[in-house]
């Protein structure tokens, strides 16, 4: 018994050698693992062998029914995060698109882990934004950013002001977004009473809201115009500034002005001001460590026709056509009180059917024309492209039996009731001529008028938006940025229903599809004055290939894949 006792030690020391020399041969193998699995990641190019694994795992798994890792997944840490409650559309939104066509390009996704590393840096309640703010009220100059390792110790900010409508507010704020990671800035948001909570906070571990007190000037979109002082055209016209000048002798912020300006002349045109696509102007615009930019305008499409950003925008971008489908799904996601109204009426009235087709009639063109004309247009486009079924003249259903009956939801969006009340009315009275779809009419809401400075209108148009990109197919009203907005969150071509022919008080062609789901840049940036990069009296788009002229603007440009 005593010679047994005095074994068990020597036993159990043995027991914990072989156990050592076990988990040593693990931690190479797995080390040997990981080094193959670096080698490989560069091989295929990816600057994070995070992204490329996350990408790999995305591709190796997407056929219905199966655990894909959604893109929204690659775009966005929070969906990593331990508290998807503060913000649940980002977790929740996913499910209720339809799957995407674009795949998330693995570069973009490392410039967007690269921002957001930035941002919480230099982003509110930093050492490094309290010395940038100090700087800016004290009107000191700006930084030299051209000193040897001094990019690591100072930050660059463009502040955004909305302005006009929801639809417009998101298609800048996306654009001012782009230009912010082009340009190593970072984007600082403006949130006026209409706005409280409206977003979710996009980027982990920081905010993008710019605390008022903390600008020496009142950021409002009526307190910024063509005429400010600060804007960069009024100062470079009147010497303030000049080309080459170092940044140190540049005032403390400068204003970038893009909203559209309406010209009356013999027609109708529309056009941004100059000195504002110019290459030798974003030379000087970069070295202001402070910039405001106000715009209704989806002006991204003009950074892609400057040659000092295209290669990188190319790098990011590779499908064009999907600038607003990524940064839109990555930026934007509704606060949690909007997505409760998304959820609840999807749930209730969308949830069921084999098929929901979403109509948005935005009947406020340039001159508005009469309900009963637009409905006309909109059952021509419907009947044309066989997006509803059509109706008997009488309402007794069809003799022959039906035995199980598909069921079309169309989701109504209007600011006045009259197209679901008479769309409602039709399907309500009457049968179909198969007998073998059964369709339903909802409209959330119908506000009259638009009411941009109202925060329970926006609330209400940004739940409507999300609502539309849910559907399968989609029809939307020629120049409407809601419908922009709406049909690149899905990544889905809508039917475009086209401005009516005054003269016959009715439209040559009801709808089209437009070849690519991006938003129209409603003006062309004048080029005519660069005296560096693009100078041109011609077309754009018969030297950008990725360019096309808008269906519904004819003067404007979109991009294309």
């Amino acid at each position: 018994m005593e010679g047994d006792l005095r074994g068990r030690p020597a036993d159990a020391r043995e027991k914990r050698r072989d156990a050592a020399s076990s988990a040593a041969i693990v931690v190479i193998f797995l080390l040997v693992a990981l080094t193959h699995l670096l080698v490989l990641a560069s091989h295929f190019g990816a600057a994070d062998p995070l992204i490329w694994w996350q990408q790999r795992a995305y591709a190796a798994d997407d056929g219905p029914g199966g655990n894909a890792v959604a893109p929204d997944r690659l775009l966005s840490p929070y969906l990593e995060d331990n508290n998807p409650a503060a913000c649940l559309s980002r977790h929740e939104a996913s499910r209720r698109w339809k799957p995407a066509a674009f795949p998330v390009p693995p570069y973009l996704v490392e410039r967007l882990r690269r921002y957001e590393a930035n941002h919480r840096r230099c982003g509110p309640r930093t050492a490094l934004y309290r010395e940038a703010v100090s700087r800016l009220r004290s009107a000191s100059r700006n930084a030299d950013h051209a000193a040897a390792g001094d990019r690591h110790h100072t930050c660059k900010y463009v502040v955004w002001i909305p302005t006009e409508g929801l639809g417009n507010r998101m298609l800048s704020l996306v654009s001012t977004f782009l230009y912010a990671l082009l340009t190593d800035r970072v984007l600082l948001v403006h949130e006026p009473p209409e706005m409280e909570g409206l977003f979710c906070e996009p980027f982990p571990g920081t905010t993008w809201l710019l605390p008022p007190a903390d600008f020496p000037h009142k950021l409002d979109a009526a307190a910024f115009s063509s005429r400010s002082k600060e804007s960069y055209v009024n100062m470079l016209h009147n010497n303030i500034i000049r080309y080459g000048y170092d940044a140190q002798v540049l005032p403390a912020y400068v204003y970038l002005h893009l909203e559209t300006v309406f010209l009356l002349t013999e027609s109708i045109k529309l056009r941004l001001q100059n000195h504002t696509f110019c290459e030798e102007d974003h030379r000087l615009l970069n070295k202001f460590d402070w910039m405001v930019v106000k715009s209704d305008n989806y002006f991204a499409v003009a950074l892609f026709m400057m040659p000092m950003y295209r290669r990188e925008l190319e790098r990011m971008f590779p499908a064009k056509g999907a600038v607003f489908h990524h940064l839109g799904r990555y930026l934007l996601r509704p606060g949690n009180r909007v997505w409760g109204m998304v959820d609840r009426f999807f749930e209730g009235y969308l949830a069921g059917a084999d098929e929901r087709l979403g109509m948005h009639v935005r009947n406020k063109q340039i001159f508005p024309v009469p309900p009963e004309i637009m409905f006309k247009q909109i059952l021509r486009c419907a009947r044309e492209h066989h997006l509803l079924p059509q109706v008997l003249a009488t309402s007794e259903p069809p003799t022959a039996e039906v035995k199980k009956k598909k069921a079309v939801a169309v989701l109504m969006l209007s600011l006045k009731p009259e197209y679901h009340d008479k769309l409602h009315a039709m399907y309500y009275t009457n049968a179909t001529v198969a007998g073998d779809v059964v369709v339903s009419v909802h409209q959330p809401s119908h506000d009259g008028e638009q009411q941009s400075d109202a925060r329970a209108h926006n609330e209400r148009a940004l739940a409507e938006i999300y609502l539309l990109s849910f559907c399968d197919r989609m029809v939307t009203t020629g120049w409407s940025t809601f419908g922009y907005a709406a049909q690149a969150l899905a990544g889905i071509r809508p039917w475009m229903l086209l401005p009516v022919n005054r003269s016959k008080m009715r439209a040559d062609v009801a709808c089209v599809r437009p070849p690519s789901v991006e938003p129209c840049m409603h003006p062309q940036p004048s080029l005519l004055t660069c005296q560096q990069g693009p100078r041109h009296l011609d077309d754009s788009v018969k030297r950008v290939p990725f360019l096309r002229h808008c269906e519904d603007v004819p003067l404007g440009l979109k991009l294309l894949d």
